[in-house]
């Protein structure tokens, strides 16, 4: 087992979260993890990671499956106008791959917006630390474990 998964395992116990991580498989979008799952897209929880243009900060935008991060938008709620942080700058910040990013068990503190529109659903999938593992979770809990602010952050 990866020691990302594992760190993710271990903050959902920390969390008071009892949860089954499902295996991906191949599948790579999030198109593909909402068909493994047998959900909607919207109920992938997609981890964005930006980095403040100023402060060089990084910040987590949890997103629906099926939306985008509008930068400018985005930048609003953070205070700051935001880029796309680099591969290497995600591992250092959170300690996970692109495309694993989980909500928790980040190296690091991290500052983080989740989409209001994850809180349509009775749960969502998010990343369990590698790109080929998701972990279902009550989108209040999810609110609860990250300390995320909603906000309007999609086109």
């Amino acid at each position: 087992m990866s020691k990302s998964r594992r760190r993710v395992e271990r903050a959902l116990e920390a969390a008071g979260m009892e949860t089954e991580i499902v295996a991906l498989g191949e599948a790579r979008t999030a198109e593909q993890a909402a068909a493994v799952a047998g959900c909607a897209l919207d109920q992938i929880a997609k981890s964005m990671i930006l980095r403040g243009r100023e402060s060089g900060a990084v910040v987590l935008f949890l997103t629906a499956g099926g939306n985008r991060v509008d930068a400018t938008k985005a930048g609003a709620l953070a205070g700051e106008a935001l880029d796309r942080a680099d591969a290497a700058e995600v591992r250092a910040q959170t300690g996970f791959a692109i495309g694993g990013v989980a909500p928790l068990g980040h190296t690091q503190p991290i500052r983080a917006f989740i989409d209001p529109r994850l809180l349509e659903f009775p749960e969502v999938w998010a990343a369990a630390g590698t790109p080929h593992h998701i972990f279902r979770v009550d989108p209040a809990e999810l609110v609860r474990v990250t300390g995320a602010q909603i906000g309007d952050f999609t086109p």
